[in-house]
C-alpha cells in the first residue's frame, strides 16, 4: 500500500462528515457573531443611594431651611455640551445644626407641565454642617434639560434632612 492510497481512501470515508461539520461551524459563528454585536448586556443596576430621613421631625424642621438668590446660568462642559447650572443658597432658620439636605429640583414648560425633576444633594453628609442661623451656597449642573422648559427659575422642594446628632 503507498502513502497516498491510504490517504485517499481516509478521506473518501470522511467525506460525508465535512458538510455537518461545515454547518455547525457556520452556526456557531453566526451565534458568536450575534451575541457579540447584536445582544447588549442588561445594564448594571445602579447602586443605591441611601435617602435622607424624611420623618415628621425632619419634615416640620424642612421649613426652616429657606432658598434664597437662586440663579440659573448655561455653560459649556469640557465634552462641548451646554449645561444649565442652578446656584442659589439655603439657610438654616431654625434652631437645630444641619448635616446633610437634598432637594427635589422641577424644571416645567410654558403649561406648567412637569418636563425634568432630579433630586440632589444641596449638603452632602460629611461636610460642615450648617449651623443655625448660617447660610450656605450651592449649585447644580444638569446635563439635559428638555428644550420645553420655559426658562423659569425651578422649583426647589426639601425632601431630605439630616439634623446633626441623628443618624441615617
Amino acid at each position: 500500500m503507498e502513502p497516498t492510497e491510504g490517504f485517499a481512501k481516509q478521506s473518501e470515508g470522511s467525506g460525508g462528515r465535512r458538510p455537518l461539520i461545515a454547518a455547525i461551524a457556520a452556526v456557531v459563528l453566526a451565534a458568536s457573531i450575534y451575541l457579540v454585536f447584536f445582544h447588549a448586556p442588561a445594564p448594571s443596576p445602579r447602586p443605591a443611594v441611601p435617602q435622607l430621613p424624611f420623618g415628621p421631625e425632619e419634615q416640620a424642621y424642612a421649613g426652616k431651611l429657606q432658598f434664597g438668590n437662586l440663579a440659573m446660568s448655561r455653560a459649556e462642559n469640557f465634552l462641548h455640551q451646554e449645561v444649565t447650572i442652578m446656584s442659589g443658597e439655603v439657610a438654616n432658620t431654625g434652631g437645630r445644626p444641619v448635616q446633610a439636605i437634598d432637594a427635589t429640583i422641577t424644571f416645567q414648560d410654558d403649561m406648567q407641565q412637569i418636563v425634568l425633576r432630579e433630586t440632589r444633594s444641596l449638603l452632602r453628609p460629611g461636610a460642615a454642617p450648617l449651623e443655625p442661623g448660617k447660610t450656605v451656597s450651592f449649585e447644580i449642573s444638569f446635563d439635559h434639560v428638555p428644550p420645553s422648559w420655559n426658562v423659569q427659575t425651578p422649583s426647589v422642594r426639601v425632601v431630605g434632612v439630616q439634623l446633626a446628632g441623628n443618624k441615617r
